[in-house]
């Protein structure tokens, strides 16, 4: 047993206690992990409002990490201590019929589909004062060490700078990809993304590389706009300063709409104008935010209907393990 500090969440609406916890040691088939580095992303401030579904308390957050790998249980062949690893917030089984779709970067014991508060064994590894403590998306990296299942760790070069690449666990590979895999952004296109944050940024720096012709970034905070601009953006807007809905500020500029948006920060709202910004014909807009749980959101049909798609992108459809 490892005893060291992690961020705890006692209780919903609660702030993090930094605590010291006990991290037991890995099990057949689970891998403990020293975390390094870890990010913090929008979703572990979700999880402490109690906003997250399915999450239960005591629970330690995070899910953007990296570090090496401290012990192995039996059984576990594709990483061995030493190991530089990202854990997976979405396991790749490789088994269930999700991982066998090559068009499919989701998993069947994913969180959504089965809560990952306990292990697969249906125990938790940590402990503090005399309580045992959930675990989140099986990751957990507000703690200095964690205890994650093979299937959902990813073994990463040697060389890699671990205060980089832990936000590939989440923020970078979510927006990439949602521009380069979800959308499949194409040369020439235009784009709006809604909310410059890491997502929204990297879903700027997804649309450049697949070669957009014009990016327009929409956010309330204008000083985020510089660094939007250094990535690739070629237009910053905010909402305050438009007389007219962003939507139909956005068509104006653009003619009929644009190819693709994304909304990447998590509002009813911003959801439905960054539909209605696309063209009706073959406009893609993306949803990358997470809305509160038992949300739903009212849309017209008919934007829609005239031939516009509405995706969702988990990770930027990327599969975290080959």
């Amino acid at each position: 047993v490892i005893r060291c500090r992690a961020a705890v969440a006692w209780a919903a609406g609660k702030p993090l206690s930094i605590e010291e916890v006990e991290v037991a040691p890995p099990k057949a088939g689970e891998v403990r992990i020293k975390i390094v580095a870890t990010g913090i992303c929008h979703t572990d401030e979700t999880v402490l409002k109690g906003c997250f579904p399915n999450v239960e308390f005591p629970v330690i957050p995070g899910h953007e990490g990296a570090g090496f790998v401290e012990s192995i249980g039996e059984g576990v062949t594709s990483v061995k201590p030493g190991d530089k690893v990202i854990p997976l917030g979405l396991p790749q089984c490789g088994e269930c019929s999700f991982c066998m779709n090559p068009e499919s970067n989701y998993c069947l014991k994913c969180h959504m589909s089965e809560p990952q508060n306990l292990l697969p064994d249906k125990t938790t590894r940590f402990s503090c004062k005399g309580k045992q403590i959930h675990h989140f998306l099986w990751v957990s990296t507000f703690a200095e060490y964690t205890v994650i299942p093979e299937y959902a760790v990813a073994k990463i070069d040697a060389a890699a700078p671990l205060d980089k690449v832990c936000l590939l666990g989440c923020g970078f590979s979510t927006g990439y990809g949602a521009a380069i895999n979800t959308a499949k952004v194409k040369p020439g296109s235009t784009c709006a993304i809604f909310g410059l944050g890491g997502v929204g940024l990297s879903v700027v720096m997804g649309c450049k590389a697949a070669g957009a012709s014009r990016i327009i970034a929409v956010d309330i905070n204008k000083d985020k706009f510089a660094k939007a601009k250094e990535l690739g953006a070629t237009d910053c807007i905010s909402p305050r300063d438009c007389k007219k809905p962003i939507q139909e500020v956005l068509t104006e500029m653009t003619g009929h709409g644009v190819d693709y948006s994304f909304e990447a920060i998590g509002r009813a709202d911003t959801m439905i104008a960054a539909l209605a910004s696309c063209n009706m014909s073959t406009g893609c807009c993306v949803l990358v935010g997470m809305l509160d749980s038992g949300s739903e959101i009212s849309v017209n049909p008919l934007l829609l209907l005239t031939g516009r798609t509405w995706k969702g992108s988990a990770l930027g459809g990327m599969k975290p393990k080959k």
